[in-house]
């Protein structure tokens, strides 16, 4: 039995030798497509990360809608999947007021609905018997969804049973101001969980930290914290309920991110092939790739960098494209 909890990253390192070990892997080389044309017709479900490859925190991209309009032409099922706090309902009027419209998506998937249904029904996986007060790291969306639940905020961390770090505005400064309510919260042995995994977020064309700062620092203070969201399990699990209500199998599913440690690996992890957007969370270090070989050589050091997983297919942006005959691959069966 393992004595020490293993960090985030070794978490996910340990899970990847699992799944190759009973080979659940298997990582061809990387197919660069013009456009999401290109593989429409090997997939009936696709599973899309919003933040990126949707929009970019200002507004919804014109080649993502025109994308998303083909897809639902030619009936395909269609999830959108965030790290977000925001609850379903909350994540549809933000992309509304982004520019999006309405109904070219078939679902949405984000890890506060996620938590909201958890500490709601409290019946399995990490959610279970969590107990009905917590103590908040994080800001008012958050404490509002929460409100409608019958769980208590509590001020006093030693009064809680659920020590909770959220937030939507952009960590920057000194996280040690936290060190002390984080420090409780590990004496008191409370169950610890952050609801947004990304230690980074994209706004327009700049990065600013991102919550799971935090929940990198809770470790390294001996704590130790559940993730919610790409790429940890429960809310891949989650998209995997959601997709056999559909009739729809990870074998015959793509997901589409713009983040190697988020979407590709999460995906990859449960069996789905995957694409990557490259002008998004790794726009820098291919910004000055002029060449199909410089990106492909950029790729592969990327590979490297998270245990050889390799993307199946890699895109400029999340467009349509043309669909040329010779592009088409084969379909993959469930």
């Amino acid at each position: 039995m393992l004595t020490l909890r293993l960090g985030l990253r070794a978490t996910l390192r340990k899970a990847l030798c699992d799944a190759r070990s009973m080979g659940k892997i298997y990582m061809p080389n990387t197919k660069f497509c013009q456009g999401i044309s290109d593989i429409s017709d090997s997939y009936t479900g696709f599973i899309i990360d919003t933040w990126g490859v949707i929009h970019d925190g200002e507004k919804v991209f014109e080649s993502a809608i025109e994308c998303l309009k083909e897809l639902k032409a030619r009936k395909k099922f269609v999830l959108l999947m965030s790290n977000s706090e925001f609850r379903t309902e909350q994540m549809v009027k933000y992309l509304r007021d982004k520019g999006m419209p309405d109904g070219l998506y078939s679902e949405i998937l984000t890890s506060g609905e996620l938590l909201w249904q958890g500490i709601k029904n409290q019946n399995e996986g990490i959610f279970q018997g969590l107990g009905q007060s917590y103590y908040l790291i994080g800001g008012e969306r958050t404490r509002n969804f929460l409100s409608t639940l019958p769980v208590t905020e509590e001020k006093d961390v030693s009064s809680a049973k659920i020590f909770l770090i959220s937030g939507w505005d952009p960590l920057e400064g000194d996280l040690s101001v936290y060190d002390e309510a984080m420090k409780e919260a590990i004496r008191c042995r409370l169950k610890a969980i952050c609801i947004n995994p990304d230690t980074k977020a994209l706004i327009g064309t700049n990065f600013a930290g991102g919550v799971a700062k935090l929940a990198r620092r809770y470790e390294e203070l001996g704590g130790v914290i559940q993730m919610i969201g790409k790429p940890y399990k429960p809310i891949f699990h989650h998209c995997i309920k959601v997709l056999h209500q559909n009739d729809i199998y990870p074998g015959q599913t793509v997901m589409v991110g713009d983040s190697m440690a988020h979407d590709i690996l999460g995906a990859s992890l449960v069996n789905m092939d995957t694409c990557l957007v490259k002008n998004g969370m790794h726009s820098g270090v291919f910004k000055n790739a002029a060449t199909p070989a410089d990106v492909n050589k950029i790729l592969n050091i990327l590979v490297t960098q998270f245990n050889n997983i390799r993307p199946t297919y890699m895109v400029d942006r999340l467009k349509w494209g043309k669909a040329l005959p010779d592009r088409k691959h084969r379909r993959r069966s469930a």
